[in-house]
């Protein structure tokens, strides 16, 4: 006879088994599962013909990175394909705790795919969850680089940020010297952040960087994180050589030796193998206990377990991609609330008033202020038109920008939630003899830095590429605390990732920021921002309003102004005289020579605003020589542009911040806010 085996010890077996393999799928991706896609960029360069040598050579190297996806290179390869001038580089990394399964899945997928995305480019770079893909016609082996790189985070704000922000930014300190000096390049880190909640880090660089390479591109993507996610419960900071990113949920699979769960008590029966029912005098057979309960056990045990990994890795999707898999429900206000938020929308609530309607100061009953822009009902747009331009405009979220809460649309009523910014705008400070003082160079600094930092998430960090198209001292909002933010999205455009420059019939904006190739044949790119960004930061330097600027014996704009004083070594004459003497020389000088770059004509000579932020943040970095800026600003070279395109739609204000004569702004859609708060 064989031996006996237990009927307990067989289904307790089995019990256990299948927890832990549940157990296991919750905490990584189990077989079967799907990378997820995160960002491609397709950077401006040359272009390979079709069906020619280089892009033989493309899909040969494709082929290769595919297919040597294997558990024999850890997650990391790269090759080259071809000679001379129709060489092919390319690499992929998968995130180092990912099965073998599915780093092959995601490299096949990212190859598949890239050059659908970039169509005949010779560079290109795509980003899964999982893993990178890149290629170029020059070798990046062994090189760090830092662009290009884009930021993601969870919206939902941590009750403690200062301490949090402490943590993240140990934590992940700690962890960037541990990669450095590891041969993987790669590690995560967990830390205690209260009794109930944990910090879950990762880091990882491409590891054919050196050490102090890998160090040097992690420390660069962690000191980003403040700028973009700061007080974020969860963000990430992508760059092509290196990655971090940190939650409060455990996004990365645990490795370590997870243990497997007790045996479930089942009590000894009794060696008459019956049971005595109370008072009754029957008796049951224990087996017969077991395969009804048992069974009954695993299901409930199981069906626990499964919908609990179900509904965390739904959780998980939507935490990490923030406001962005947010659907209409969630940014859907009902009319009654709004309404009750600003006292029926009362004429002591009202803050600001332009064409397309008026602004209201509110306050929802947990106690968040708001700003509500109720839209007046010839504003021409569409309900469709409407609720897509504001999940447009919501998926923008950055420090330095306004915020957008959410929308009202009921009837013909079409409504915009902001966030409420407690000071009003910029110009307000700027040009008011009474504020003026208020705004010390420091600040003004502070001011100019940030606006910058707005202006390039919009062009680079977002995963949507903006062009503002109407930026200027009364679109920027200072908080309490004098810090910018970017606000009227009304005249925005997206542009692809791989696009440059667009076309249109239509001139809107606001005289004097117009870069020329927008006023005179409707080319804007993101080299237009750039112009209207120096104009506002000259603007800021000197105290003086560009759209009413005029002076007959030395200038007939500010721009000559500036350029004529640049020339005959006075620039230091261009600062606004409030400040005195107290300001930074050096500083000012700088800020003066940026104003003179991004305004000059050819838009090949503007700085992008990812070179701007960077010459605002070092001192090392050598300016190029400025020629002559842009000379059009008067309202008489714009007359016959301005009025020159379509009509239905448009609508000319009068800024407070400019004289009243002056017409300052022409809006084709709905999303704007005319009027300091």
């Amino acid at each position: 006879m064989g031996p006996a085996f237990s009927l307990r010890s067989v289904i307790s077996g089995g019990i256990n088994s299948l927890l832990f393999l549940s157990f296991l799928c919750c905490l990584s991706p189990c077989k079967g599962a799907n990378p997820v896609y995160l960002y491609t960029v397709c950077p401006n360069t040359t272009t390979y013909p079709s069906n020619g040598t280089y892009q033989n050579n493309l899909n040969l190297l494709l082929s290769s990175l595919s297919s040597n996806a294997t558990p024999t290179n850890h997650g990391f390869y790269n090759t080259t394909a071809g000679r001379g001038s129709n060489t092919v580089y390319g690499l992929f990394l998968c995130r180092g705790d990912v099965t073998d399964d599915l780093c092959r899945e995601c490299v096949k997928s990212a190859a598949q795919t890239i050059t659908q995305r970039c169509p005949n480019g010779k560079v290109a770079i795509t980003w899964y969850d999982e893993c990178l893909l890149r290629y170029s016609n020059q070798s990046f082996f062994s090189i760090m680089d830092e662009t290009p790189s884009f930021s993601m985070y969870n919206t939902q704000n941590n009750s403690d940020p200062r301490q949090f922000n402490q943590l993240v930014g140990d934590k992940l300190g700690e962890l960037a010297t541990t990669v450095a000096s590891s041969a993987s390049k790669y590690a995560t880190l967990e830390a205690n952040y209260t009794s109930f909640q944990s910090l879950y880090c990762l880091a990882q660089c491409t590891p054919d960087l050196s050490g102090s390479s890998c160090n040097q591109c992690l420390r660069g993507a962690i000191s980003h994180l403040p700028v973009c996610c700061s007080g974020a419960v969860g963000a990430r900071a992508v760059r092509p050589s290196c990655n971090v990113r940190y939650e409060v949920y455990p996004f990365y699979r645990i490795t370590a030796s997870v243990p497997a769960p007790s045996p479930l008590p089942l009590s000894t029966p009794p060696t008459s193998n019956t049971t005595t029912a109370s008072g009754k005098g029957k008796k049951t057979s224990t087996g017969t206990i077991v395969a009804i309960v048992i069974p009954v056990v695993i299901a409930v045990l199981l069906l626990s377990t499964f919908g609990y990994c179900w509904l965390s890795k739904k959780t998980r999707k939507k935490i990490t991609v923030g406001t962005e898999t947010k659907g209409v429900e969630s940014l859907q206000f009902n009319f009654s609330t709004v309404a009750a938020a600003t006292n029926n929308f009362s004429d002591a609530n009202k803050i600001g008033e332009g064409g397309f309607g008026s602004v209201y100061k509110g306050k929802f009953p947990n106690g968040q202020e708001i700003a509500v822009k109720r839209l007046s009902k010839n504003s021409g747009q569409g309900a469709v038109e409407f609720k897509n331009e504001a999940m447009l405009v919501a998926k923008l979220q950055h420090r330095n920008l306004v915020r957008l809460l959410g929308f009202c649309l009921e009837g013909e009523e079409k409504i915009l939630i902001y966030e409420y910014v407690v000071n009003k705008s910029l110009d307000h400070f700027l040009f008011d003899p009474d504020e003026h003082s208020r705004l010390d160079w420091p600040i003004r600094y502070k001011i100019i830095e940030g606006t910058a930092r707005g202006l390039l998430y919009l062009h680079e960090d977002s995963r949507l590429k903006i062009i503002h198209r109407d930026l200027k001292v009364s679109n920027v909002l200072l908080d309490g605390d004098l810090n910018p933010k970017i606000s009227d999205f009304g005249m925005a455009r997206i542009f692809q990732v791989d696009q440059s420059e667009a076309n249109t019939n239509r001139i809107v904006g606001t005289y004097g920021y117009m870069s020329p190739e927008y006023a005179m044949h409707g080319q804007f790119s993101v080299k237009s921002d750039v112009f209207s960004f120096g104009v506002l930061l000259l603007e800021i330097v000197t105290g003086k309003k560009n759209s009413s600027f005029f002076q007959s014996d030395y200038a007939e704009d500010l721009l000559s102004y500036v350029w004529k004083h640049w020339n005959e070594g006075t620039a230091l004459e261009l600062v606004d005289p409030i400040l005195g003497e107290a300001y930074s020389r050096d500083e000012v000088m700088k800020c003066i020579h940026i104003g003179l770059l991004c305004t000059q004509d050819d838009v090949a000579d503007r700085p992008t605003m990812a070179t701007v932020v960077l010459m605002l943040n070092s001192n090392s970095v050598t300016l190029a020589v400025p020629s002559r800026p842009a000379v059009y600003a008067s309202s008489k070279m714009f007359s016959g542009v301005i009025t020159g395109g379509e009509s239905e739609g448009k609508a000319t204000e009068s800024d407070q911040s400019a004289t009243k004569s002056m017409p300052w702004s022409v809006n084709e859609v709905s999303i704007t806010e005319l009027q300091p708060r």
